[in-house]
């Protein structure tokens, strides 16, 4: 039986990155071979130079970056919310706590090794955009590991262990090499790209174009996509 895979570059910082994977999820709930589906999360920084933990207000901070006032930057948020609990996401920007994700991917490479990733990618996920969790705090990062069974030494083992470093950095330069300047993106059975949070009825119809390219049908290829909502270093849009 063929086996499709679905590489996914994300970052757990990433608000359409949540919304993207509830809509793969949703997707996939609906794709004929969802149970021959296998999929690998890729790593993507949307901010490598951050520290461990930042500190202040979201909403200021979100208007400086966009250089916006602080009414334009809750409108954004607002409108982001908004979206979110469209796909059944319920964020809390008001609680959110920043900081650099580095050790979050490298548990993540460590989750995978166990098959206990798909379950930390969504608990790092939730506990940073609706719980106010301080996702680049090693001890909160160790608490939440352990939530999905990944024990706490293993977890500690992970964040001090080099090569998972260098399986995060190769995760970059894979995404630098095929041009991926934005997360969530997708790419179905090595072959068809999907960039950004598109809609659920969109990736539905890759999943079957990418289905029937493992299957050995040559002729078979994805409808053209247009840019989704993506996060990329400069902000999300």
């Amino acid at each position: 039986m063929p086996v499709l895979r679905i590489d996914i570059w994300s970052d757990v910082a990433c608000p359409w990155c949540y919304v993207g994977k509830r809509r793969m999820e949703a997707a996939l709930a609906r794709f004929e071979h969802a149970a021959d589906v296998q999929i690998v999360w890729r790593s993507f920084e949307l901010d490598a130079s951050a520290p461990r933990t930042v500190e202040g207000d979201y909403v200021e901070r979100l208007g400086k970056k966009y250089r916006a006032s602080r009414e334009q930057a809750q409108a954004m948020i607002d409108r982001m919310t908004a979206t979110a609990a469209g796909d059944g996401l319920t964020m809390r920007f008001d609680q959110i706590r920043p900081g650099n994700t580095f050790e979050a991917h490298k548990l993540l490479h460590a989750a995978a090794e166990r098959g206990l990733d798909g379950a930390l990618k969504e608990r790092l996920l939730a506990a940073y955009f609706c719980e106010g969790a301080a996702i680049g705090d090693p001890d909160t990062l160790v608490r939440l590991a352990g939530e999905v069974g990944l024990e706490e030494s293993a977890a500690r083992a992970a964040l001090a262990d080099p090569a998972l470093a260098e399986a995060v950095r190769a995760d970059q330069a894979l995404a630098r090499e095929l041009q991926i300047t934005g997360v969530p993106f997708f790419v179905l059975a090595e072959q068809i790209g999907i960039p950004g949070a598109q809609p659920v009825e969109l990736l539905l119809q890759e999943l079957r174009s990418a289905w029937k390219l493992v299957a050995g049908d040559a002729s078979a290829a994805g409808a053209e996509v247009g840019e989704g909502a993506t996060c990329g270093p400069v902000g999300c849009s």
